[in-house]
């Protein structure tokens, strides 16, 4: 059965796109290459607890729209106010607080947001689709088509400069599992200024709200440059960085490395999305900055003026 849209890509961009328009009454498809929805909205369960693998939080901001959905999962618990203060760690290990606007997690693991938004979706998982054109996918009528994925996956399927042909960056998500905390109480997450190997920490079991001594470490953009193809040797420089910037005096339990090739846009667009007839694009690369807000308001912005068109 044709439907009126197809969406490739089940990340938090294009699940609200879906979302739009099928709350608007038209007929939507997505379609996931992964076992499960979420896009770098990810979660592993690690040791029988879910773990933030890819986004670390998200900051509703002047997000309207978003800001509605959050609140329904702050209602039923999918969602809760994390922290409004990281710090800044220097590279002796001196910490600096840095408030800001409140960081939001997920008790139950980012993707489990991802899931809420496809309940109710025709979705697809393991269809991997490897040709695209305006109303076509892999030969098939699809109706609208769109492509929520980062611009350099897109460009493997069509022919269209959707970005520009913006650079993204790399980033491996290290996680660390101590025995006991070995940290400040009150660390919630760090940013780790001008260090080689470390960009952001984060307190996954403060995050989570269970307390697990677990710390989630994503790297610099040329450390994971550097271990694309054996993500698992970063593992060893970012444990030294760690220990190094938060003064812990013991090797972690366990380890475990993750590779995002495409973590981030270097630069966004500036515009809420890419529109063409038959063919377009939304995610976390349109807009002002990379964000899950960002990635939710452009696919939500999209679903609707394909919905309405």
């Amino acid at each position: 059965m044709t439907v009126d849209v197809t969406v490739v890509g089940g990340g938090i961009s294009g699940l609200a796109c879906a979302r739009a328009i099928q709350d608007a009454g038209k007929t939507v498809r997505v379609l996931d290459r992964g076992r499960r929805v979420g896009g770098r909205l990810s979660s592993r369960t690690i040791e029988g607890r879910p773990v933030d693998l890819g986004a670390s939080y998200f900051v509703v901001g002047e997000a309207e729209r978003f800001g509605h959905v959050v609140a329904d999962w702050e209602e039923r618990d999918l969602a809760r106010p994390w922290t409004d203060t990281f710090v800044v760690v220097d590279a002796d290990g001196n910490p600096s607080t840095k408030p800001g606007p409140m960081r939001w997690a997920a008790p139950l693991g980012s993707r489990s947001l991802a899931l809420d938004l496809a309940d109710g979706l025709d979705v697809v998982s393991e269809r991997t689709v490897t040709r695209v054109e305006p109303s076509v996918v892999d030969g098939e009528p699809a109706g609208e088509v769109v492509l929520a994925m980062p611009e350099p996956q897109a460009a493997r399927l069509a022919d269209v400069p959707f970005g520009e042909g913006a650079a993204w960056e790399p980033v491996i998500a290290v996680v660390l599992r101590w025995d006991e905390r070995r940290w400040p109480a009150d660390l919630h997450g760090a940013f780790a200024d001008g260090d080689a190997d470390v960009s952001f920490l984060a307190d996954d079991g403060d995050r989570r709200g269970d307390g697990a001594p677990v710390l989630v470490v994503h790297t610099t953009a040329d450390r994971a440059r550097q271990h694309l193809d054996a993500p698992d040797e970063a593992i060893a420089p970012v444990v030294a960085a760690t220990r190094r910037l938060l003064r812990i005096d013991a090797e972690p339990a366990s380890a475990l490395a993750h590779r995002w090739t495409f973590a981030r846009p270097a630069a966004t667009t500036g515009r809420p999305f890419f529109r063409s007839p038959g063919l377009s694009a939304c995610g976390d690369a349109w807009g002002e900055s990379s964000a899950v807000r960002t990635a939710w308001t452009s696919g939500d912005a999209l679903g609707r003026a394909l919905a309405a068109s």
